[in-house]
C-alpha cells in the first residue's frame, strides 16, 4: 500500500463566539459549548464547537 501525503483543501465557514454554554445538535452527538468557544457551521450547514485555543491554530479570519 502506497501512502500519499495530502493537504485539505481550503474551506469558508462562518463562526462565532458564544457568550453563553449552548447544546448543539452535531454529526457526532450533541455537543456541549462553553461561553468563550467558537461554533463554527461547516459546509453543510452543520455546526460544531471549537475551543478558541485549536480555533487559533485552526482557521484565520478573512479580510
Amino acid at each position: 500500500m502506497e501512502v500519499k501525503e495530502f493537504r485539505k483543501i481550503p474551506v469558508v465557514v462562518k463562526a462565532f463566539r458564544t457568550d453563553k454554554v449552548m447544546y448543539i445538535k452535531t454529526l457526532e452527538g450533541t455537543m456541549k459549548a462553553e461561553k468563550g468557544d467558537w461554533v463554527v457551521t461547516g459546509v453543510h450547514g452543520e455546526q460544531y464547537p471549537v475551543k478558541p485555543e485549536i480555533f487559533k491554530k485552526t482557521y484565520e479570519a478573512i479580510d
